[in-house]
């Protein structure tokens, strides 16, 4: 190789380059050369500032592996590329326009404050201090520099200031606060009369003229799709793991390896938790410095945490292990000595301060109690390797063979089949999407090829191939004939219900009594609230529908219910309680104080974007 460079060095091509780089320096000097080379092309350009396109395909990148992580089974081909690069480019415009509007009013975060943060961030430590070698490499995962991390976190800092400025003014009236605290705690006295379906059974009839009228206007409901019966190979780790023998000397030396791990610790934490809103700094700095004046800490705990279960009892949590808490409440949990205080800690739940009551060490099990769980789990561990590399055989022996017996009997495993495979998928391995795309792909399916290898699970493979395909057809009327019976006669008897209870309902309004309407007793609910579990559900929700009754007259309305229909008569509406120095209603205004934030927020970005100049090439 590096003869052949020599010799290509020594060509006219080579002598031609060089030539053509010495003039270039001659005449513009050294920076037509770098200038040329290192100029980025743009995406798009905010009132003169350039998206660039390394920033747009990293973001991307970044955005794609997140929608991945939200599948249920990740599969690559189900992403929208397009769509990803779309509502990329945009949140990166509305970004830049924040960023450029922050830059306006003067906000800047110096390299001190940046490092301030960083050094904060939990991902980045290790027993509580701030790692280099973490943050480096988590940076590096990103597909970032850190000279990138930094300048990001510098522009997303100051935008969440404008942000949380914007947010946390938000206002809304005392009044407005106390009208919908009244209807959410409002209550109803209602009766209810059950009318069931068997009073309609008598007069119910479905003929065959019927069901085939239902058949002939609803064609397409009695369509079958299209299916496949399909040949598989299936490859598991588990399947290779349990073929795999654990002599006794091995499992006793994997005891021995994992009794660190097998012996479990908890922690015993008792928290203050205050929500993390504008004031949320203040007053947990109010709390540090009565602790550190010597007040107990579960009697803060008891008097200011939001944390009402765990206050009444001075904010103790019991034990528990890795695993239970959010991640930075552990991380933090777990840094503590025994008997200190954490510093204040952010969480969904809001800001905690912890304190490490006691650590408690779990005896490492005896063999004999762990023995098949050891087993099973050194078996997987060597079977890693053997399953990676018979994957990557059945992956080229299937791609290259006309059918998976040969495939099959190379690699020692078992062909399967299953019928009637449609587009929307099948028992499993064909509930997975990405296999059912590839088993009706125009190559499988018209060339008669197999499919690709596809992971439908975590270290399971699947590989497939048509065996015989059924094109969509009506099904035969008498192959339904019952289904349609069923369904006509439900939908009848509800229409014969509902006319009944209206005629119960036009009765009363006349002021009939209940007896020559042979409509039953009514059955009384009284101050029911709108999550009631006295009656049904469906009732309570219809008796908060109807119309407030006038003096003396109930107003009137019906519910269906599992047994037949309710026939409702509501007797009172009766308000609910407001009063201003609550809980509820304080809890209340400040959610709706923050909706009004998150609006006007909305409102702040749609007027800087739409007077920024946009332009993209």
């Amino acid at each position: 190789m590096l003869q052949d460079i020599r010799e290509n060095a020594q060509g006219t091509i080579a002598k031609i380059i060089i030539g053509l780089l010495i003039v270039s320096l001659s005449i513009w000097g050294m920076d037509a050369i770098v200038g040329g080379f290192s100029g980025e092309p743009e995406v798009a350009t905010v009132n003169g500032e350039d998206i660039t396109e390394r920033e747009f395909l990293r973001v991307v990148q970044m955005e794609s592996q997140r929608r991945l992580s939200d599948m249920e089974r990740p599969d690559p081909a189900m992403l929208n590329e397009d769509q990803i690069r779309k509502d990329v480019l945009d949140s990166l415009i509305q970004e830049q326009v924040l960023i450029q509007d922050a830059n306006a009013q003067g906000l800047v975060l110096d390299d001190e404050d940046v490092d301030a943060l960083i050094t904060q961030m939990p991902q980045f430590q290790v027993d509580g201090e701030f790692n280099r070698d973490r943050f480096v490499s988590s940076v590096r995962n990103l597909g970032m520099g850190v000279g990138e991390f930094r300048e990001a976190m510098r522009k997303q800092y100051v935008v969440n200031q404008i942000r949380g400025g914007v947010m946390q003014s938000g206002l809304v009236a005392d009044g407005n606060v106390a009208q919908l605290l009244s209807i959410q705690n409002q209550t109803r006295s209602f009766r209810i009369l059950q009318i069931p379906a068997s009073a309609v059974s008598d007069e119910l009839e479905v003929t065959d003229a019927d069901i085939e009228a239902f058949y002939d206007e609803n064609s397409d409901a009695f369509r079958q799709p299209d299916q496949v019966d399909a040949a598989y190979i299936t490859l598991s780790l588990g399947a290779l793991a349990g073929k795999i023998e654990i002599s006794q000397d091995d499992l006793e030396a994997y005891y021995e390896q994992r009794a660190s791990d097998l012996a479990r610790e908890e922690r015993r934490a008792s928290h203050i938790l205050i929500e993390d809103g504008a004031d949320a700094e203040q007053t947990m700095a109010s709390i540090q410095e009565r602790l550190n004046a010597g007040e107990s800490f579960g009697d803060l705990a008891e008097e200011l945490s939001v944390d009402t279960v765990s206050a009444k009892e001075g904010g103790d949590l019991g034990y528990a292990g890795r695993g239970v808490y959010d991640e930075a409440f552990e991380e933090a949990l777990f840094a503590l000595e025994e008997g200190n205080v954490s510093d204040p800690v952010k969480t969904s739940f809001g800001v905690h301060l912890i304190r490490l009551d006691d650590v408690r060490r779990s005896e490492v099990p005896p063999l004999a109690e762990l023995e098949q769980q050891l087993r099973n789990e050194l078996a997987r561990e060597r079977a890693q390797e053997e399953y990676a590399e018979v994957r990557a055989e059945l992956a080229d022996s299937a791609y290259a063979a006309d059918d998976l017996a040969g495939p099959a009997e190379e690699l020692g495993l078992e062909v399967r089949e299953v019928a009637g495979v449609t587009k929307e998928g099948g028992q499993a391995p064909f509930d997975h999407p990405g296999l059912v795309r590839q088993l009706f792909s125009d190559d499988v399916l018209e060339g008669g090829y197999n499919t690709e290898l596809i992971d439908v699970g975590d270290n399971v493979s699947v590989v497939a191939r048509v065996g015989e395909y059924r094109e969509a057809q009506k099904l035969a009327l008498e192959e339904v004939r019952e289904d349609i019976r069923r369904t006509l006669e439900a939908r009848k008897t509800r229409e014969m219900l509902e006319r009944r209870a209206d005629a119960v309902i036009a009765g009363l309004e006349k002021g009939e009594a209940l007896e020559t309407l042979n409509a039953g007793e009514w059955e009384q609910f009284d101050d029911q609230a709108r999550n009631a579990q006295g009656a049904d559900q469906r009732v309570v929700q219809a008796a908060f529908s109807l119309t407030r009754p006038a003096e003396g007259e109930p107003s009137y309305g019906t519910a269906m219910t599992h047994s037949g229909v309710a026939v409702i008569a509501l007797d009172a509406v009766n308000e609910g309680d407001a009063e201003e120095g609550s809980a509820d209603f304080q809890q209340l205004r400040t959610f709706l104080a923050s909706l009004e934030g998150q609006r006007e927020y909305a409102a702040y970005q749609q007027y800087l974007r739409s007077t920024a100049e946009v332009s993209r090439p």
